[in-house]
């Protein structure tokens, strides 16, 4: 999968929307790089890549924000890159693991940054495709996912039609985001392959 490299500066957002194909952003992963979290977003972003998408991963390192603060202005330099990714993203891919029945903090933090784009020409999520997956030991998946669909509608996002919930006791991803299971890896392919169909319909309308 190839991970565009985006900054924060006006003329590189100019050069990065100019190039062809929808960009979709994932977000996910843990504290450990290379989670099967993380990998399971790239399965997504890669099926995205296939069906001519450009994709640009937010993975364990760059999800490492301060806690957010309501009403504080000041950001680091990875807070304004997340914003900014998000502010590029045509479609967007949310991968967490579920932590006691819930959203783990390290993304629900994250997403909270997303307040910074209330006032944006696309305000949070708006306009955007949203695939949601979750990844847990057991069966508290399938909760979390319902979470986390609810925090995209939020945001103002549109959650595909297909939601993600991953068994990792039976599941295991490779380090290019293969996954042992085929079902599991059909349903990641058909998830990114929904957020870009949603971005280029909405391209043709737009």
């Amino acid at each position: 999968m190839k991970v565009l490299q985006l900054t924060n500066t006006s003329n590189c957002t100019s050069r990065v929307r100019s190039r062809t194909g929808p960009l979709i952003v994932g977000i996910g992963g843990t504290m450990r790089p290379g989670s099967s979290t993380e990998q399971a977003v790239r399965a997504a972003l890669s099926a995205a890549e296939q069906a001519g998408a450009r994709t640009h991963l937010l993975g364990a390192t760059e999800l490492q924000l301060p806690l957010y603060l309501p009403g504080e202005s000041r950001r680091t330099a990875a807070a304004r890159q997340f914003i900014n990714a998000v502010r590029l993203a045509d479609g967007i891919v949310i991968g967490t693991p579920a932590y006691h029945g819930g959203i783990s903090g390290l993304v629900k933090n994250a997403l909270d940054y997303i307040e910074d784009l209330g006032d944006a020409p696309r305000p949070y999520l708006h306009g955007r495709a949203v695939g949601c997956l979750v990844t847990a030991r057991g069966s508290q998946a399938a909760t979390t996912l319902t979470s986390l669909r609810a925090v995209v509608h939020a945001l103002r996002g549109w959650p595909t039609p297909l939601g993600v919930a991953v068994n990792t006791e039976h599941v295991t991803f490779a380090a290019d985001g293969a996954s042992s299971d085929a079902h599991i890896s059909s349903q990641l392919s058909l998830m990114g392959e929904q957020v870009v169909e949603f971005a280029l319909a909405r391209a043709t309308t737009a």
